[in-house]
């Protein structure tokens, strides 16, 4: 088998590196009686890894706001979001946890020759750096050449957000045969499929690992504790035959 120069390594962050409980929840209520003016009675579904312009459009409409107000009220939610969400810093550190095995899997990965760690997330941009900084994780990922929701609210196209962004970085073209996302949910197994990279999924989130393969992840471990296999399913999923 011939390994590439350079692997680019996506990993998802809620439920996949740490989980924040009921803040990103709490946030949504905020920021939508800020801009809305009352109380959100319908909150997203929780680890689902839509991206979060899509969760306030859907926040919008499924608490009676009018289709025609929500082109306008969704930017301003937008760019509320992450100043609420700074506001509870503590608290992400007081009450959101690590996954297990999370520290020593970026650690893993981080340290092997031409692996180049980033992030591809439903989170918008600035909410990704405050969580990832929460745990000091920050130093394990090169986070300014990752895909985040900032970029497009259509998961999938965030993977092609990130190869063009590491490309321009590293002079390498990353394709489907030098990526690859680490992810635990089906927002993750399709963003996979649609955009180009297979899919190491984690069954550390709400999804099972038998709905995880079902689904067409590419290889699938029980928690991110696996490190070695890890590290092997990621050699597999982007070495070619020699």
């Amino acid at each position: 088998m011939t390994k590439p120069e350079r692997v680019l390594v996506l990993w998802d962050i809620d439920r996949t590196l740490l989980y924040v409980g009921d803040i990103d929840r709490q946030v949504y209520r905020e920021t939508f009686a800020e801009i809305v003016g009352r109380r959100v009675e319908h909150l997203p579904a929780r680890g689902t890894g839509v991206t979060m312009p899509l969760a306030i459009r859907s926040l919008l409409l499924d608490n009676g706001v009018p289709e025609t107000q929500v082109s306008q009220l969704l930017p301003r939610m937008v760019e509320l979001l992450p100043q609420r969400l700074a506001a509870h810093t503590d608290d992400l550190r007081e009450q959101g946890v690590l996954m297990p095995g999370a520290v020593a899997a970026l650690k893993a990965v981080q340290t092997q020759p031409g692996c180049v760690p980033t992030v591809v997330t439903g989170n918008l941009k600035p909410n990704a750096l405050l969580k990832l900084a929460a745990f000091d994780l920050t130093g394990y990922l090169v986070t300014e050449i990752g895909g985040y929701s900032s970029d497009n609210d259509h998961r999938p196209a965030l993977v092609a957000v990130a190869q063009q962004r590491a490309q321009a970085a590293y002079g390498v073209p990353f394709t489907r045969t030098n990526t690859v996302i680490i992810g635990d949910s089906l927002e993750d197994v399709r963003t996979g499929q649609e955009g180009g990279a297979p899919v190491i999924a984690v069954a550390s989130g709400k999804t099972t690992a038998e709905e995880l393969a079902s689904a067409g992840a590419d290889i699938v471990l029980d928690s991110l504790e696996e490190t070695p296999q890890l590290l092997h399913a990621i050699t597999i999923l982007t070495s070619t035959p020699s």
